[in-house]
C-alpha cells in the first residue's frame, strides 16, 4: 500500500514539476508540440516573457531563445570601390530575434552560430554591393553614416521593394526571423601593400617640398646677404669720402696756418722745418750721411756750434 502510494505520489510530483517552466530574464520560451511550434488561433507563434508558465506535460517541450540583442564582430575583410581600388573594411553588428518561430526553424533550432553565419553572409554580400557603388572619397566622409544605413535598410528589407504587399522578401533578414537593430564601420584602411606606396609618395613629396623650400631659403638668405653687404660697402664708401674731405680739410687749413706763419716769421719757420729734418735724418745712430759741411742742411747746427765756440 505503501509503495503504491510512494509511486502516485511520485508520479503526480514528476507530471507537476513537467507541467511548469520558468523563463529566466533576456530569455523567451516557444512550446514545440509533437516537434512543430505552437501557434494560437491566429496562428502566431505563441512566445512566452520571463516569468512562471505552464506547458501541457510529456506533449509540449520548451524551447529557450535569447531574446537580448547580440552582437557581431566581422573580421576584416577587403572590399573593391567604385574606381576599382581595394579596401579592408572592419565593422560589426547588432541584432536580435524578431520572430521566434521563423528563427527557431531557419537556424535548426535557434543556433546561434549558425543564425550569424547566415547573416554574416547577406551583409558582405549587401556592404560589397553598397562600396562597389561609391568612391574612396564618399566612403570615408559624409557619405560612411549613408552606406551604413542603406545596408541595414536592405538587409531587413531585402534588395526588392515590398512596401505595398504583407509578404515578407525572401532575400531580407526577417525571412529568418532576425531583425539588424545597428551596423558600425570600426576602420576603413587600405591594403599593407597599397598604404605602403602611398606612404612612400607622400613622404617623396614632403621631402621634395622641404627641399624646394630650403633653396628657395637660401635663396633669399643670398639676396639678404648680398644687400646687407651691398648696404655695408655704400656706408664704408660714405664714411671713407667724408673722412677724405675733413683729412683735406684738415690739411689745407694746416697748410693755410703754416703758410700765414710762413708769411709772418720765415725764419722760424724754416728752422721748425730744419729740426724735423734733422730728426727724421739721424733716428738710427748708425746712419752715415755725407755731405758737404757748407752746405744749407747743416746751417742751424753750424751756428749752435759758433755760438759754443
Amino acid at each position: 500500500m505503501n509503495k503504491v502510494f510512494i509511486f502516485i505520489s511520485s508520479f503526480l510530483l514528476l507530471l507537476l514539476s513537467s507541467s511548469f517552466f520558468i523563463v529566466k530574464e533576456g530569455e523567451r520560451g516557444i512550446i514545440l508540440q509533437f516537434g512543430k511550434v505552437l501557434r494560437n488561433n491566429e496562428q502566431k507563434t505563441v512566445v512566452y516573457n520571463p516569468g512562471l508558465h505552464f506547458k501541457l506535460p510529456f506533449l509540449e517541450t520548451v524551447k529557450m531563445l535569447d531574446g537580448r540583442i547580440h552582437t557581431m564582430d566581422n573580421q576584416a575583410d577587403r572590399f573593391v570601390t567604385k574606381e576599382k581600388k581595394d579596401l579592408i573594411v572592419d565593422s560589426y553588428i547588432k541584432w536580435r530575434i524578431n520572430d521566434f518561430s521563423r528563427y527557431y526553424l531557419a537556424t535548426g533550432g535557434g543556433d546561434t552560430f549558425q543564425a550569424e553565419v547566415l547573416l554574416k553572409r547577406k551583409f558582405s554580400d549587401r556592404l560589397r554591393s553598397e562600396i562597389g557603388r561609391l568612391n574612396v572619397k564618399e566612403i570615408v566622409t559624409d557619405s560612411r553614416g549613408r552606406l551604413t544605413t542603406d545596408v541595414l535598410t536592405s538587409l531587413n528589407k531585402g534588395t526588392i521593394n515590398l512596401k505595398k504587399t504583407s509578404l515578407i522578401n525572401v532575400n531580407s533578414m526577417n525571412a529568418l526571423g532576425i531583425q539588424v537593430v545597428d551596423i558600425r564601420i570600426k576602420q576603413i584602411n587600405l591594403p599593407i601593400e597599397v598604404s605602403d606606396a602611398i606612404y612612400n609618395r607622400m613622404r617623396a613629396e614632403r621631402e621634395a617640398v622641404a627641399r624646394s623650400q630650403r633653396s628657395q631659403g637660401q635663396e633669399q638668405a643670398e639676396k639678404l646677404r648680398a644687400a646687407a653687404d651691398y648696404k655695408v660697402s655704400l656706408i664704408l664708401a660714405k664714411a671713407q669720402k667724408e673722412a677724405l674731405i675733413i683729412k683735406g680739410e684738415g690739411e689745407a687749413e694746416v697748410t693755410k696756418l703754416f703758410a700765414k706763419n710762413f708769411s709772418s716769421e720765415p725764419y722760424f719757420y724754416f728752422f721748425i722745418r730744419s729740426l724735423r729734418a734733422y730728426e727724421n735724418s739721424f733716428k738710427n745712430k748708425q746712419n752715415i750721411m755725407l755731405i758737404n759741411s757748407d752746405s744749407d742742411f747743416f746751417q742751424y747746427m753750424n751756428q749752435m756750434i759758433k755760438i759754443e765756440e
